[in-house]
């Protein structure tokens, strides 16, 4: 994370200004920013077991069950008092009441933990993957140090870390993007002789194929192989999902032929993968040609598969055919999503018909659903695309309407379609707007700001705000 300041002035020389305005810019460039994956597939749709799963049938066995959302670190030290008053060693607090208080609150668990140490309760190898556990949750707001803390802990203090530790930090650290201290926890596991189990493997594999390491995730697929353990539909879909999402389709689609030969039957998510993949290929025919292998198979598709058909025709501009697929889905008893009509949406703001597309959010908030920032985005951005400014600020005053405050997607939109209707001051404004509710330009904002604006030959005046910007994709 760096810091700085925006400092300009009217009376500087324009290139003067320009320099600095880069040079301040520079924390957010594309080379340095990386682009969201876009994929319509979740870590939890790509495998759907969990380590966590594991640490609470662990933590059962002494005694006590914790929901899967449990959060009652106040309950869990009233117990721990509850248990203090009586005299006798029957009501003394042991292992599973301090687990179910350090599983409460994590900002709390480090003073449990000394109070186990106070009253000679010692900490056993359940109560540090609860821990880690609760750190590698919040890995995406940088506390996976702090998991690989413990883990050091543990060991100094005699603890064996068993599979769930270890696969428990290793999710935590392809969760956080850092894909190489996960195979440094990886090649750990080895050392401590713990051996990696299907988990291990998945995880890996699957957080490599999200870092473009698709190599590397088949070696290890190999490796898994060789050690004896058989890849399950988790496997193959990380890594048929990690070869298409790095435009290998061909690799992909030999690895979904490979599957029946191996005992594996693809899923509904696997063919929703390869028909995603073959829709942005603009290869319809291919996608169309799943779908009834798919229902040739017994495998039924769902609201998801339809969406990647529908977006593909979008883009192909078949909105007859797009029409014919939403009658099969309601057919089929399958509602349209959030997802598909926001694929709608964007698709008749391309067109140039928001008007229509409005009419669709109407329509789709008569349904029970509920607009989305991408839907209100979408909207705005195809007014402002349409030079009708004063209809994308209409939007966004529904938007606000509806509790949904504007990100920085929102500004990026409006401070675009200003800048391209020549009122540079204007989108001035809304940039130190977002800037002063604490919002971190993206990449775009930084296209827009350099492309837009400094280009044309207006230095935007930021007015000496200072701020903490971190790179944002």
């Amino acid at each position: 994370m760096s810091s700085f300041m925006l400092k300009t002035s009217r009376s500087k020389s324009w290139l003067g200004n320009y320099k600095f305005l880069i040079s301040r810019f520079s924390s957010f460039s594309p080379k340095t920013i990386k682009r969201p994956s876009g994929s319509q597939f979740s870590r939890s749709k790509i495998y759907n077991s969990s380590c966590l799963s594991e640490n609470y049938r662990v933590l059962a066995s002494e005694n006590v069950v914790l929901p899967r959302n449990f959060s009652g670190f106040a309950q869990s030290i009233q117990v721990i008092k509850k248990r203090l008053q009586p005299i006798g060693d029957l009501n003394f607090p042991g292992l599973a009441d301090f687990g179910a208080a350090i599983s409460g609150k994590l900002n709390k668990a480090g003073d449990v933990l000394e109070d186990m140490k106070v009253r000679g309760v010692s900490p056993n190898v359940i109560t540090y993957n609860t821990l880690i556990n609760g750190y590698c949750k919040t890995a995406k707001i940088g506390k996976m140090y702090k998991a690989d803390a413990i883990l050091k802990e543990m060991t100094a203090n005699g603890i064996c870390p068993n599979e769930v530790t270890f696969n428990t930090l290793i999710d935590g650290f392809c969760l956080d993007g850092n894909v190489s201290n996960a195979m440094r926890v990886f090649a750990e596991m080895s050392k401590q002789t713990v051996k990696p189990n299907v988990v291990t493997y998945n995880v890996l594999i699957d957080g490599l194929c999200r870092d473009g390491k698709v190599s590397e995730a088949t070696a290890l697929l190999d490796q898994m192989v060789d050690s004896g353990l058989k890849p399950n539909i988790i496997t193959y879909n990380a890594l048929i999902n990690g070869f298409c999402k790095n435009k290998m389709v061909k690799e992909a689609r030999k690895l979904f032929d490979d599957m029946p030969k191996q005992g594996r039957a693809p899923n509904v998510t696997t063919y929703n993968t390869l028909v995603d993949a073959h829709c942005k290929d603009g290869n319809l025919k291919d996608a169309f040609a799943l779908l009834n292998i798919m229902l040739g198979k017994g495998v039924f598709p769902n609201v998801s598969t339809y969406n990647c058909l529908i977006a593909g025709l979008c883009r192909k501009g078949d909105m007859e055919a797009v029409r014919n697929l939403v009658s099969e889905m309601a057919n089929k008893n399958l509602t349209a999503d959030l997802i598909t009509h926001n694929i709608l949406i964007d698709s008749l703001c391309s067109k140039g018909e928001s008007r229509k597309a409005a009419r669709l959010v109407v329509d789709m908030s008569r349904k029970g659903l509920k607009p989305s920032h991408i839907t209100y985005n979408t909207l705005m951005d195809g007014y402002c695309r349409e030079g009708n400014l004063k209809a994308a600020l209409n939007v966004r005053m529904q938007m606000e309407k509806a509790w949904k405050l504007p990100n920085v997607a929102t500004y990026n939109v409006l401070i675009k379609g200003l800048c391209r209707k020549g009122k540079l001051e204007d989108a001035n404004g809304l940039l130190n707007e977002m800037l002063e509710k604490g919002l971190v330009p993206n990449r775009t904002t930084y296209e827009i700001v350099s492309e837009e604006m400094m280009e044309k030959g207006f230095v935007p005046d930021i007015e000496g705000h200072l701020y903490n910007v971190k790179v944002s994709s």
